[in-house]
């Protein structure tokens, strides 16, 4: 029998181990550029015209949106019951955000983004579905929907009129 060659291509075992959280895979790694956000975001969620709750986004860098009970404990989390939601359907994520300010140098900013995390019901965000594993900003006034759950979240910060 030949003698198998060494192989020191990537596993994909280390990107796995950064990926668990309580013996639990998670469909996202947090990217390098992911911040604590500096201004408070806040998602009010309704169903028809009654407003259920207020979730607080500037308690963490991300916030994990799906249906698997046993990620209570993950910093961020945040049931959708909904049985056409995923157990781990979406991620909102703040990222730092670098843009020209026209003078030759860098304005940085936090901005919340949201990512579909590859669901068969996908994620809405102001009535269009978004793509998979691609973030998208997150703006004021916004309005995001998980799968064909009839319950919508509304992005705003706490300084808005």
């Amino acid at each position: 029998q030949p003698k198998q060659e060494k192989n020191f291509g990537l596993s994909g075992l280390l990107a796995a181990e950064t990926r668990m959280f309580q013996g639990i895979e998670l469909k996202f790694v947090e990217p390098a550029e992911a911040r604590m956000p500096n201004k408070k975001w806040r998602l009010y969620e309704f169903k028809g015209e009654e407003q259920l709750r207020t979730l607080h986004l500037h308690r963490a860098s991300c916030f994990l949106f799906g249906r698997d009970r046993s990620l209570m404990k993950f910093p961020g989390f945040i049931p959708t019951d909904h049985p056409s939601c995923s157990k781990q359907h979406a991620v909102i994520q703040f990222r730092l955000h670098e843009a020209e300010d026209g003078l030759g140098g860098a304005r940085l900013s936090i901005r919340p983004y949201i990512m579909d995390l590859k669901t068969p019901n996908g994620t809405f965000l102001n009535g269009e579905r978004i793509e998979d594993q691609r973030y998208y900003e997150l703006r004021e006034k916004d309005i995001v929907k998980f799968a064909s759950s009839s319950r919508e979240y509304v992005v705003l910060r706490e300084d808005s009129a």
